[in-house]
């Protein structure tokens, strides 16, 4: 799939800017902060609905502005389709599909699909597990935009569930009522948290092979990278549960959940707090038989990042094999951080979809043998060269 015109009003540095982009490959070049990287952040929000450098829509005004419009032309295939996204402050986004009436944005997820390399996603192997749990999450929407609603769902439950421990915190006894609206939220919690699970493992499962073929690919291949799901189940349960984990159905998952929430009601109450749950999760990221985060260095860190993505890149190819449904590959400013051998390797890997995006400071930083269409970014401004 590729996008062919993107249109951008009050978003970021852009009061008004129309872009015509091209199958194949183009390469956006321009000092660093007259806004490349938000040219490719915007069409990241087509496909995902949210920003891959905030947390929340407000940085993406326009300094003054009350909203913000992304419009995108998708090819997927033989299908043409207008996405428009309206991102207002202190409401709820909309979005139109070829120009129809307003419906709520999700309803756009799925249509686009990109995978987008950029320095924050050192954070992949390095931060925190709400990282790795993000980029697992989004993959499972993109996949199955279903689950948006289930993401949602768990996170206001969760919110919600922590307002009351926090709430009864330090109480000998919880009256009555208190008690049947703890056990309610552990019941939603359950049920919501084991879905969010089953569909994570199911979309690892799907991505541990590319995942190590990726590295291979980006390496010298002498460590064989990996990843497996770590749950807070586990603390609970034997240690062969994390990898059991994978062989249980979401029902068996949510009596599991259910229990450890039930037998550790007292912990919870005297630490105010939800301890068990997809949202104390995480993916362990392994280089052999050592854990990445901590023991890999630059490059290897570096590798590790993008074969995560790479791989992301080949479930979505077999998810929709039909030819022009690969997703959108953008590259925002990787290529500076790489050595001359993996800008070699990443460079004849991407070469072959059928849209990819490339932001850098300078020509020299692009390989040679990405050839593509050149555009020139001055703030406020994208042109062709």
């Amino acid at each position: 799939m590729f996008i062919s015109q993107l249109s951008l009003t009050s978003f970021r540095s852009y009061q008004h800017a129309e872009v015509q982009l091209v199958d194949g490959t183009n390469i956006l070049i321009g000092p660093n902060g007259v806004g490349k990287t938000n040219i490719v952040e915007a069409i990241g929000y087509l496909a995902n609905l949210s920003s891959h450098r905030v947390s929340n829509d407000a940085p993406l005004l326009n300094f003054g502005a009350q909203r913000a419009l992304v419009r995108g032309t998708v090819h997927r295939g033989s299908q043409q389709t207008t996405l428009e996204v309206e991102i207002t402050t202190g409401k709820i986004n909309r979005a139109r599909i070829n120009r129809g009436n307003p419906v709520r944005a999700r309803e756009i997820l799925g249509i686009v699909r990109t995978v987008l390399f950029a320095p924050e996603d050192l954070a992949l192997v390095k931060g925190d597990p709400g990282n790795r749990r993000r980029f697992l999450d989004e993959l499972l929407v993109s996949l199955r935009p279903v689950e948006a609603t289930t993401r949602n769902d768990y996170e206001r439950i969760v919110k919600q569930r922590n307002a009351l421990l926090k709430s009864v915190r330090g109480k000998s006894k919880l009256t009555a009522s208190q008690e049947n609206t703890l056990t309610a939220w552990d019941l939603q919690l359950a049920s919501c948290g084991a879905r969010l699970i089953r569909g994570r493992l199911d979309v690892l499962d799907k991505l541990q092979p590319y995942l190590q073929a990726a590295y291979a690919d980006l390496a010298d291949g002498s460590k064989q990278a990996s990843a497996s799901y770590r749950s807070s189940l586990v603390e609970e349960n034997s240690e062969n549960l994390a990898q059991d984990l994978n062989t249980l159905d979401q029902n068996q998952i949510e009596e599991l959940l259910l229990e450890a929430l039930e037998s550790n009601r007292s912990r919870e109450l005297d630490r105010g707090i939800t301890l068990f749950g997809p949202h104390r999760d995480d993916l362990g990221l392994q280089l052999g038989l050592t854990p990445a985060k901590g023991y890999a260095s630059h490059g290897e860190t570096w590798s590790f990042a993008l074969a995560l993505r790479l791989g992301a890149y080949r479930v979505f190819c077999d998810d929709d094999p039909r030819p022009g449904s690969g997703p959108i590959l953008i590259l925002d400013d990787v290529f500076a951080e790489l050595d001359a051998t993996r800008r070699a390797r990443l460079a004849r890997i991407v070469a072959g979809a059928e849209q990819v995006i490339v932001t850098a400071a300078v020509p020299e930083d692009v390989p040679e043998t990405l050839q593509g269409h050149y555009f020139q970014v001055s703030p406020g401004q994208v042109a062709d060269v």
